[in-house]
């Protein structure tokens, strides 16, 4: 069976097409991106400005039509924090829905982070025991723990890459007093979160997860040894930590020319970098290790076991 996962984000509209069965693990097709960057559009009171939705609806059309040519059987569309937090968010919802021809589950925060933990889970094992996550998108940072397929603890806090570059990063390059002020404020957020989650054991694994978090371990961290044929890689605390005064002193034009910054997050990579480096030193993490799944494959796993479940038995 051939499935559509169409994530509609703060930063990015991404397709996911994959061949899937009950029982089995997806096997990705087709991967369509459209980079939108929404916290560009947002107006004085929290709405996305006309010229967002319209952008908006654009990229969900051409995802929809991307997923027809593929000969997707189900597309399953959801939205993440840009959408649900925007205050006219019930009419750009309206609006996504026309676009799609069907309905759009809008993830709250914490169902957000439970089906990127079921993505980590699926890809680490059983015998990964305890994991602690970190995902970053444009709007929000999830944070979720446990050593069950469902975390024990998860969290949202609106401490996006996106978001936090326009609310404190706005100038290019930013600056060193602009990123001590996000420091600050990162950590007065992060702290109730600490706190609430502090009763949980210490992870065996600590894992990150979203296009941000692989982008800062292309460029700091480093590639674990023994593996082939896939990318894993490990990001330290403290390689993180010096890169950090570097890219805010660096145009958002010319970092793109670094390993694994990309053009659709030279933008707002230091505050994704200032964002989890504070998340690190706040859960006393040395290093993390990279996922390569996350948020669109945890709603198609989600989705394969409901399949497994309901298939016929003989």
């Amino acid at each position: 069976m051939r499935l559509g996962v169409l994530d509609i984000g703060s930063n990015t509209v991404h397709l996911l097409v994959a061949d899937v069965r009950p029982g089995g693990r997806p096997l990705a097709r087709t991967s369509k991106r459209t980079v939108l960057r929404l916290m560009r559009y947002l107006e004085p009171d929290g709405s996305i400005s006309d010229e967002g939705v319209r952008a908006l609806v654009a990229a969900v059309a051409e995802a929809v039509a991307v997923s027809r040519t593929e000969n997707v059987a189900e597309l399953l569309a959801t939205a993440t924090s840009a959408v649900r937090d925007a205050t006219n968010g019930p009419q750009v919802i309206t609006a996504i829905e026309a676009a799609l021809g069907q309905d759009l589950q809008v993830l709250g925060g914490e169902s957000e982070a439970r089906f990127t933990f079921l993505a980590v889970r699926r890809w680490f094992g059983w015998s990964a025991g305890e994991i602690l996550l970190f995902d970053i998108g444009g709007g929000s940072l999830e944070i979720a723990a446990g050593s069950d397929e469902l975390p024990d603890t998860a969290a949202s806090v609106p401490l996006g890459a996106g978001r936090m570059t326009v609310q404190f990063l706005p100038a290019d390059p930013p600056g060193e007093g602009a990123v001590e002020l996000l420091r600050e404020h990162a950590r007065a957020t992060l702290a109730p979160v600490v706190t609430a989650m502090s009763a949980g054991r210490r992870p065996d694994h600590v894992v990150g997860s979203s296009k941000t978090i692989r982008s800062l371990a292309k460029l700091a961290g480093y590639p674990v040894p023994g593996w082939s044929g896939i990318e894993r890689m490990t990001l330290p605390r403290a390689a993180l930590g010096s890169w950090i005064p570097r890219l805010a002193r660096i145009p958002a034009s010319a970092r793109q020319e670094l390993p694994g910054i990309t053009a659709d997050r030279t933008f707002q990579i230091v505050a994704g970098a200032v964002v989890l480096h504070e998340a690190m030193r706040a859960f006393d993490v040395d290093e993390l290790e990279v996922s390569p799944w996350a948020l669109r494959e945890g709603v198609l796993l989600r989705y394969i076991e409901s399949l497994s479940w309901s298939a016929p038995r003989t």
